[in-house]
Order: C-alpha cells, then structure tokens, then sequence
C-alpha cells in the first residue's frame, strides 16, 4: 500500500491549525488563572464579611448587656455619676 503525500497547502493548514489551537489554549489558560484569582479575593471578602457579620450579631444579642453598655458608653466618654474624667492632653 502506498500512501498519497500531502500537499504544501495541507501541510499548511495544518500548521496554522496548530498555532491557532496553541495560541488558544494559552489564552484560555490565563483566564482560568485571573479568575481563579479573582474567586480567591471574592472569597476573602466573602469571609470578612461574614465575620464582621457575627459581629454585629454579637452587639445585637449582647445589646441588653449591662458590662456591654457600660463599655459602649465609657469608649464614647460617659462616665458614672460620682466619676471624674481626667483626659490626658500632654500626648
């Protein structure tokens, strides 16, 4: 059996074929790397978030707290009958 030899032209659809589908999946490849990426940065946030969610759920149970309120009021400057404030202005 003998085997037909391709044409210059076959060759060279090939070729192009080749650059084509290598030039392709190098692109492809750096898509799934940004986005893979960007999934990791959205899945930081997602998890501050979440965090920072508890959080407030936190103050929201605690609210009726009575050491809670205190120290919410004391971090604004209230004190308690009878106290006095010193504040520091030397630095």
């Amino acid at each position: 059996m003998r085997l037909k030899r391709t044409g210059l032209l076959t060759k060279l659809v090939i070729v192009v074929l080749l650059v084509y589908m290598a030039t392709s999946l190098l692109n492809l490849r750096g898509q799934i790397q940004s986005t893979q990426e960007e999934q990791e940065a959205l899945a930081q946030q997602v998890e501050q978030q979440q965090l920072a969610n508890q959080e407030l759920q936190d103050a929201i149970e605690n609210s009726d707290d009575p050491e809670t309120l205190e120290r919410v009021a004391r971090e604004k400057g209230y004190v308690k009958e009878g106290e006095t404030l010193y504040i520091d202005v030397a630095g």
